[in-house]
């Protein structure tokens, strides 16, 4: 699975590992999973003033990811993960158990620092396109 700012770079921006990383789910070389909370997260930072998106360019950069995506339902309750620093990380902790992913691929140092304990491999981008063998 893959955390928004991540996606939203693979997207919006031109960076080479970030487009193999955006080319590696489109052709198939890897399935993205979704929550509705991470979808949330998404739709929100894609809001952004900052972006300068129109709502019509949000729902193309949506139309772009999420139908290849596989959503997964959080239990009620949700996995116990440990607590991150930054509550809009803990959907993606919970989605990457629930999920059963073989990678949370993300750039954030706050969910790297996790790495050595939880549960599922946390790793940045380029060592998951090596992985892959596409980058």
């Amino acid at each position: 699975m893959v955390d928004t700012n991540l996606v939203l770079s693979a997207l919006v921006f031109d960076g080479a590992v970030t487009s193999a990383l955006r080319n590696a789910w489109q052709q198939d070389h890897c399935i993205p999973l979704v929550s509705s909370a991470t979808a949330a997260e998404f739709i929100r930072v894609l809001a952004y003033p900052k972006f300068k998106l129109t709502p019509a360019e949000q729902e193309e950069l949506l139309a772009d990811y999420l139908p290849w995506c596989t959503t997964v339902l959080i239990p009620d309750p949700p996995p116990v993960t440990p607590t991150c620093r930054d509550p809009y990380d803990q959907p993606f902790l919970e989605l990457a158990l629930a999920g059963k992913a073989d990678f949370l691929v993300t750039g954030d140092a706050d969910l790297h620092e996790m790495a050595a304990t939880f549960g599922c491999p946390i790793v940045t981008a380029a060592v998951f396109l090596e992985s892959l063998g596409t980058h």
